[in-house]
């Protein structure tokens, strides 16, 4: 099949790997502009950049998708399906439609619960012992779309949200190549908007530590808030983050 692929973090590394190994064409990688980090305010490329080149694909980065340009120069990539991991960036109806096949997205939570931006953060702060991931065929709403197929795992006691995602990352490959290789044959089921619950933006300030909690939050609010924002505290007025919690034997 030939392939539009969006993505940006590491996280959706395995997806686009996985397509090409099974043979799939990917013509087109759209990420996320090149922007300054770390102390020196060094150029870096996204990580699913850094892999479309070394697979010689070519990489578009766009600073706004709101445009006639921008949508033509997406058009002409004449794909079959575009497939949408962790982009970063919500996508207009022009663009879901732009190809026969629409638009599959990868979602890292059991839809409809976690819709939004930071659902393995919030599924392990929040106490969940179960998350997964969903392929959908996506509409304009915030990752309210169809679903195609569900797979669930466990979160583990002590598993902190990058670990997590690091899983969640490798099932939703092997669910993102059963979805393609079968999307003729797949029933697209309807979300139960009842159940709908919501992952946002984290903000700084959702790390401090709020000491009249249980310990039992605390310690889900150090797991689930990695690698940012980070767990903290004061002492004298010294910032220090935690980075590792768990429940001692009687709690």
């Amino acid at each position: 099949m030939r392939i539009v692929f969006m993505g940006t973090p590491k996280a959706a590394i395995p997806s686009l790997e996985r397509l090409l190994s099974d043979g799939h064409e990917v013509c087109a990688v759209y990420t996320q502009p090149d922007r300054p980090s770390g102390r020196g305010n060094k150029i870096t490329f996204s990580p699913v950049k850094e892999c479309a080149l070394e697979h010689k694909i070519p990489v578009f980065q766009p600073i706004t998708i709101r445009t006639p340009e921008a949508l033509g120069e997406f058009r002409s990539h004449n794909g079959d399906v575009v497939v949408v991991v962790a982009y970063g960036r919500i996508l207009p109806e022009t663009f879901l439609t732009s190809f026969q096949k629409g638009a599959i997205n990868v979602h890292f939570s059991l839809l409809p619960k976690y819709r939004g931006a930071a659902p393995v953060n919030w599924a392990i702060v929040n106490g969940e012992v179960e998350t997964g991931v969903t392929t959908m065929q996506m509409d304009v709403g915030l990752d309210t779309g169809d679903i195609l197929l569900q797979r669930a795992t466990a979160i583990n006691a002590d598993e902190n949200a990058i670990g997590l995602m690091e899983r969640l990352s490798a099932i939703g490959a092997e669910l993102l190549l059963e979805t393609i290789n079968n999307l003729e044959k797949l029933q697209p089921i309807k979300q139960d908007e009842s159940a709908a619950t919501f992952a946002p933006i984290m903000k700084r300030e959702d790390g401090l530590i709020d000491w009249q909690m249980s310990a039992g939050d605390i310690a889900n609010r150090v797991r689930g808030f990695q690698p940012f924002p980070a767990s903290f505290t004061f002492i004298d007025k010294a910032k220090l983050t935690l980075w590792q919690a768990n429940l001692g034997r009687d709690n």
